[in-house]
């Protein structure tokens, strides 16, 4: 059984993976290794940016030019603090993006450790939803979710706050493929009226 374990991180990015995603922009970081480690032998393309707030906002371009999700992947603290201005832009301008975020390990959460940052909290007005992931077996839940949340209703950002011992944490690679995630799906249809007006100008 040992032989099959994965890192949920690994799982992470099989999830994305399966969802259609191809991309991830980001930088890696202390809080974040478990992740980037995982990506080192992935299909997913690594975009690496200079910059936290540029990853935001080259996701969100993806997003924009490609009608898919945009995933960002950042560390804890200031890494984490860089992306809410890029995070504002996407809910301003609803533009699906999953910013996911590292974090210290979870008995060190609200201790003031080492780059640790209220991320949750700083983005709450700013974000479709955000997660902390707590369980290691629930990422695969947590992100089918976050992007089903990103691209479905009025699209825009969400975020997953991961802990690094979360990341590391061994599970069962198993998948969920049958999860329902029901959700309002607006189908635009241009009312024939409006778009003659729109020829005429």
């Amino acid at each position: 059984m040992a032989d099959k374990m994965k890192t949920a991180a690994e799982v992470m990015l099989d999830v994305l993976y399966e969802s259609g995603v191809r991309h991830v922009f980001g930088i890696p970081g202390g809080n974040s290794i478990p992740i980037y480690d995982a990506l080192t032998n992935h299909p997913l393309e690594l975009i690496l940016t200079r910059h936290e707030q540029g990853a935001t906002h080259m996701a969100d371009g993806y997003a924009r030019s490609s009608g898919k999700p945009g995933v960002v992947c950042v560390t804890s603290g200031p890494g984490a603090t860089n992306t809410l201005t890029g995070i504002l832009t996407a809910m301003m301008d609803s533009i699906p993006i999953v910013v996911i975020t590292g974090q210290s390990v979870t008995p060190n959460i609200g201790l003031d450790a080492f780059q640790e940052a209220d991320i949750l909290g700083m983005s709450f007005s700013s974000v479709k939803h955000s997660y902390m992931v707590t369980k290691p077996q629930d990422i695969s839940r947590i992100i089918k979710e976050a992007l089903h949340i990103a691209t479905t209703g009025r699209p825009g950002p969400v975020l997953v706050d991961l802990p690094k011992d979360v990341s590391a944490a061994l599970i069962d690679p198993t998948i969920e493929n049958d999860r329902d995630l029901p959700g309002y799906k607006e189908i635009p249809v241009a009312n024939s009226e409006d778009l003659n007006k729109t020829a005429d100008l």
